[in-house]
């Protein structure tokens, strides 16, 4: 039985899965070139994928089966260099964008993330950013690569001034210049309590894009990612920031990145079930 189950997002039917009648997509992006310790995060896309298939679909916190306004799962986009790769994000973002879908991106490494993030400040107006990570990810450039990984917000920079980050617990000291400190919550900081939740949504511009580096989260309970930080967000945690900004804010499009997958499957399915908690939070 197992095996009929349709090969996308949520094992959906056609019915539900078909792209003509599907307002949500998913864009897989199995690219990892840049990945400066553990390697893998390639296998992300399709691994989450899988452990989607067996969740159940109805969402207890919002009463809703969010699936039913369709839930379209593209063919993966594969590149061999970072730019190539940016670009064909960007411009399969932006055409999936004009045909009225939203966008959900599957990396893969962080820079997976910077083609979506061109494409949707491109097409909205009144943009910000979202950042989940434990890494600021602010370095001008990182092994001679302006396009690594640990370059990724510094380039987003350039679309928009406004990113607020969350969850950071990581970073080199040549990030601190390109840092607004106003604009970032430690995890450190934000441990005690959630009073923070309500100052970093109110920093927010109306349309909101959303990238979450698995990272973010606590190791003990998400292991598969290449670059573990101790002391991350917990689940209920993430879940609370997802709900208010989905609440307070237009969520146009999100990405969720530096999945490695491994022989536990539980952080599998927990990364597919964060991906349809945000879903059904937004829709």
């Amino acid at each position: 039985m197992k095996n009929k189950t349709p090969n996308n997002f949520g094992g959906l039917p056609a019915k539900y899965s078909n792209y003509k009648d599907s307002k949500i997509v998913i864009l897989p992006v199995p690219f990892d070139k840049t990945s400066s310790w553990l390697k893998g995060s390639a296998k992300g896309p399709q691994a989450i994928i899988d452990a989607s298939k067996n969740m159940e679909l109805y969402d207890i916190e919002t009463n809703s089966e969010v699936y039913k306004k369709g839930l379209h799962t593209l063919k993966a986009l594969t590149a061999d260099t970072s730019k190539k790769m940016i670009a064909d994000v960007y411009r399969q973002t932006k055409k999936l964008i004009k045909d009225d879908k939203f966008v959900v991106t599957l990396g893969g490494e962080h820079t997976v993330s910077l083609g979506a993030i061109m494409a949707h400040a491109e097409l909205f107006g009144n943009f910000s950013i979202l950042h989940l990570d434990a890494h600021s990810d602010r370095r001008d450039t990182y092994e001679g690569n302006r396009y690594s990984h640990a370059c990724v917000m510094e380039r987003a920079g350039k679309f928009t001034k406004e990113i607020i980050s969350v969850g950071i617990r990581s970073m080199d000291s040549s990030e601190l210049k390109n840092i607004d400190q106003r604009k970032i919550f430690y995890a450190s900081d934000i441990y005690q309590g959630r009073d923070w939740i309500n100052k970093a949504v109110g920093m927010l511009s109306d349309n909101v894009y959303v990238t979450i580096d698995i990272d973010v989260l606590d190791p003990s309970i998400m292991p598969s990612t290449g670059t573990p930080e101790p002391g991350g967000m917990g689940w209920y945690e993430i879940l609370a920031l997802l709900k208010s900004v989905s609440e307070k804010k237009r969520v146009v499009g999100f990405d969720v990145v530096e999945f490695l997958p491994s022989e536990n499957k539980s952080p599998d399915f927990l990364a597919a079930k964060l991906i349809y908690k945000l879903l059904s939070f937004i829709f």
